[in-house]
């Protein structure tokens, strides 16, 4: 036994030894670094030779990457004729103005607390929600007639095409009409709207909340951004959470932060179901919803008696009429077929992500029109889906074959640019500079470059791109002469820049020191630098 034993142990000692031996070769077999890694010559502890350690780069955490920048450039970017009411901007602000709301008393003579008293008491009464005098409520109110006075005034024209739209949808559900004013807190009115967290549209809709109130999200489409369905959903949502509660203020509370969250600040309160009771206990951006949703609702229904002037609104939702469309079609098609600016056409139908509008059979999508070129397209609808489709099929050839390198121009964008106006002076469509581009949305940045690509045969498109890079030229080199404008009756900021090819509304207003629209006749405007 004790033979057997020693036998073993004698076995178990050799293989040890092997093992041992393969390690200490593989040590000493360690290759050569590589020419492009940094060797660092170190003593080994096993043996006293020199083996090279590789030195590893330092790999940046993408994590830590800033995105704050997307904002930057979108706030840089210079709109285009309707900036003053559909802006980026707007938005960012409303957001900021809920999410860090500050209480501090703020001096504002002009409203004394007895008369801001009996004008929420008189509102109180004509509403379904607990509108009562509260210091705080009070400085949002005076903050924002002090400090937000011209986005409000932007916000007031806006909401003359958006409003009755709302109304309709409201009233349908039997919800107060005053909710309308909740799509200013959550967008500022902007349709294509995009939180931190991906809520989009004028109501803020997530992706799941909005698939489950039938708003349908697609390549080609985003039924969050469409007024008129986005407001259905919302009126179907705010109806479900008033049932919850039995309070119109939880209900906008619970729209904000989930019913859940509602819940749980109403347990941690001790069982209050007043709102401003259980305000501390809502997360922050809740406890500042409903104070801001108020003083709006406050500041629109008084709006005369601060001085608020509207500034008419390029269009009225009365006088604008939809079409359903019988084939895929685009905006620029449309743009060029009936002769509307593109800008108005994305911003008649926001809900369309690269401006086509797709033909899916068993579903209805339409353009929304301006009333006057509504019997236009319909008058002509055999030709302008002919020519469409004629256009379809020279876009589905490659890219290569349409364009060879000596058509290709490169464009470097200017303060005022936009891609209408880009398309327009080198006579090609939006779709294509985005195409060419890789352009997956309409923004720009200043300094950016665009390739374009002439479309026509080679001799008139010679003659296109020449006379598109002359006429660059031209502006750019009588930008520092002095060309002015001489304003008569009847004009506005709109028509002026129409009859000045690259000029835009802002630059009138830069190059002028106007902060409004409203101009005066005989006055002497300067359409350069």
């Amino acid at each position: 036994m004790n033979q057997k034993l020693v036998s073993l142990t004698f076995g178990a000692l050799c293989v040890c030894g092997f093992s041992f031996s393969q390690i200490k070769t593989k040590k000493t077999d360690t290759p050569v670094a590589p020419d492009k890694t940094v060797s660092v010559q170190i003593d080994s502890i096993s043996d006293g030779k020199n083996l090279a350690a590789i030195e590893m780069a330092t790999v940046a955490d993408s994590l830590s990457a800033k995105t704050i920048e997307d904002l930057q450039l979108a706030s840089e970017i210079d709109q285009k004729w309707l900036d003053e009411l559909y802006s980026n901007e707007l938005f960012d602000s409303i957001y900021a103005s809920v999410t860090d709301l500050k209480y501090d008393a703020v001096d504002y003579p002009e409203l004394p607390t007895d008369t801001l008293k009996a004008r929420l008491h008189k509102l109180s009464s004509k509403t379904p929600f607990n509108i009562e005098y509260n210091e705080s409520l009070e400085s949002v109110i005076k903050s924002y007639l002090k400090h937000r006075r011209n986005s409000l005034e932007r916000l007031m024209s806006l909401s003359d095409y958006y409003f009755p739209m709302f109304e309709r949808e409201l009233d349908n559900y039997n919800i107060p009409l005053e909710i309308k004013y909740l799509a200013i807190v959550e967008s500022a009115l902007k349709p294509r709207a995009k939180s931190r967290v991906g809520a989009t549209g004028l109501w803020q809709f997530m992706f799941a909340t909005g698939k489950q109130y039938n708003l349908n999200v697609t390549s080609y489409v985003d039924e969050r951004s469409d007024p008129l369905k986005s407001t259905e959903a919302a009126s179907k949502y705010l109806a479900r959470l008033y049932e919850i509660f039995g309070d119109w203020d939880l209900a906008l509370a619970s729209y904000n932060c989930g019913p859940g969250n509602v819940s749980k600040a109403i347990r941690r309160s001790g069982g209050y179901e007043n709102y401003w009771n259980i305000r501390p206990y809502l997360p922050k951006e809740t406890a500042g919803y409903l104070p801001a949703f108020l003083a709006t609702m406050y500041i629109f229904e008084y709006a005369e008696e601060h001085g608020f002037k509207k500034h008419r609104p390029e269009f009225r939702y009365i006088d604008t009429d939809t079409i359903h469309v019988k084939q895929m079609i685009s905006l620029d098609q449309v743009s060029e077929l009936l002769d509307l600016p593109m800008e108005e056409l994305q911003f008649l139908n926001p809900s369309y992500k690269l401006d086509i509008i797709p033909y899916v059979e068993g579903k209805n999508y339409t353009l929304r029109l301006p009333r006057h070129a509504v019997g236009k397209f319909v008058t002509n609808e055999a030709s302008i889906y002919e020519f469409v489709t004629n256009e379809m099929n020279k876009r589905e050839k490659p890219l290569p074959q349409l364009f060879e390198s000596e058509t290709k121009t490169t464009y470097r964008v200017v303060s005022g640019d936009n891609l209408g106006k880009i398309a327009r002076q080198f006579n090609v469509r939006v779709s294509q500079l985005k195409q060419w581009n890789g352009l997956r949305s309409n923004d720009l940045k200043i300094g950016q470059r665009l390739t374009v690509y002439r479309t026509q045969p080679t001799t008139s498109a010679s003659k296109s791109l020449a006379n598109a890079s002359t006429k660059s030229t031209v502006q750019s080199s009588t930008s520092n002469s002095s060309k002015t404008y001489k304003v008569k009756s009847g004009d506005s900021l709109w028509s002026i820049s129409k009859k000045f090819p690259g000029v835009s509304i802002q630059n009138i207003k830069d190059w002028n020191d106007i902060s409004g629209n409203n101009l005066k006749a005989g006055t002497t405007l300067k359409l350069s630098r």
